[in-house]
């Protein structure tokens, strides 16, 4: 686990360089603890803001720090940890919850027991998306609250078996040229990993290009073994007998 701002703190201390002027410092020492601030809410902990401060002024005058910077790196990692677990409760209970009620929504279709909810956003007219099929889509990835994690929007090839179940499970059936939301509950979304909120419910909304892309992209790939001047002539041979 990396913590920058340690580093960040410990450079900074160890500047002995003097601004040009008084007005240069005190605009350097604010920002330099916007800079601090920043990183030290990125961890995600309620620390002291009193005792951070005197934690510098103690620092700067060469006292002595109450833990090594090794017992405070393991202690902050102790409580992220704590922190991961408790807010991933508190995430799966607000899952269940918005999934127990939202279910209840004339428009929507609960599969999974519940676990995997959809609505249809604009009705398609093209082939179906069957379970074995690699679609091309696009999409838009939420958390509950609308913040965005992640989005596709241009066509993007996705094989069902390399996905989370949540959304493999929730394109089947798709028509090419549909508009559907997913409502995935973690246990079919993303559970615990670290990269995003544990345990957070996610929707997705994705549009259905094409039901299965998966001979387009063999075709592309066929193509591209053949060298270039040879798919010219090809491609030239072609054009001249559609003359």
């Amino acid at each position: 686990m990396k913590f920058p701002y340690l580093f960040f703190l410990f450079a900074a201390l160890s500047l002995r360089a003097e601004p040009s002027c008084e007005h240069d410092i005190a605009k350097i020492s604010e920002a330099s603890g916007h800079l601090i601030g920043k990183n030290l809410e990125a961890l995600g902990l309620e620390l002291n803001v009193e005792a951070i401060v005197k934690g510098l002024q103690d620092a700067s005058s060469g006292k002595h720090s109450p833990m090594s910077e090794e017992e405070c790196v393991q202690a902050i990692a102790v409580l992220q940890e704590e922190n991961s677990s408790l807010l991933a409760e508190q995430n799966r209970q607000e899952a269940d919850d918005f999934l127990t009620a939202n279910k209840k929504n004339e428009n929507i279709v609960s599969l999974e027991n519940g676990k995997l909810q959809y609505e249809i956003l604009k009705e398609g007219s093209g082939q179906t998306v069957e379970p074995y099929n690699s679609p091309i889509v696009r999409y838009t990835a939420r958390y509950l609250d609308g913040q965005i994690f992640g989005s596709m929007t241009e066509d993007e090839l996705i094989s069902l078996d390399e996905t989370i179940p949540g959304f493999s499970k929730g394109v089947v059936g798709m028509k090419e040229g549909e508009v559907r939301k997913l409502y995935l509950h973690p246990d079919l979304g993303y559970g615990k990993q670290s990269h995003l909120l544990p345990n957070a419910l996610v929707v997705f909304e994705v549009e259905l290009i094409k039901a299965d892309g998966s001979a387009d992209a063999q075709t592309a790939s066929k193509l591209d073994d053949i060298p270039p001047q040879i798919l010219q002539e090809l491609q030239a041979d072609e054009m001249a007998s559609l003359q």
